[in-house]
């Protein structure tokens, strides 16, 4: 079982920035990809960022690309998402997931950590 815990989120103003992280305990996430979701209030579910589980491939939402960045440390077990140069449209709960990018299946689920952008 891996249990995995969002933190970093909270409100930024536009055009600032946030690290949001995402410690995994249980298990080692070396084996996994991971990814960023995002929830906005009366909104689906929407795709924000992917890195496979070697750290040698990314992938982004064309929403956040160029503005955000997803990381790995293996020896911290964390993945991270810089988010810079926010914009209100990207407040929303972020959750991390690991599993298979490619199968689409996510087995591991963190709680969520709010983003709030505003000035």
């Amino acid at each position: 079982q891996v249990q995995l815990v969002e933190s970093g989120g909270g409100l930024v103003q536009p055009g600032g920035s946030l690290r949001l992280s995402c410690a995994a305990s249980g298990r080692t996430l070396s084996r996994y990809d991971m990814t960023w979701v995002r929830q906005a209030p009366g909104k689906e579910r929407e795709f924000v960022a992917v890195i496979a589980w070697s750290g040698g491939r990314t992938g982004y939402a064309d929403s956040v690309k160029g503005r955000f960045t997803i990381s790995r440390d293996h020896a911290e077990n964390t993945v991270y998402l810089e988010i810079n140069n926010p914009k209100p449209e990207d407040t929303a709960v972020y959750y991390c997931a690991a599993g298979d990018s490619n199968t689409g299946t996510w087995d591991y689920w963190g709680q969520g950590t709010q983003v709030t952008v505003s000035s």
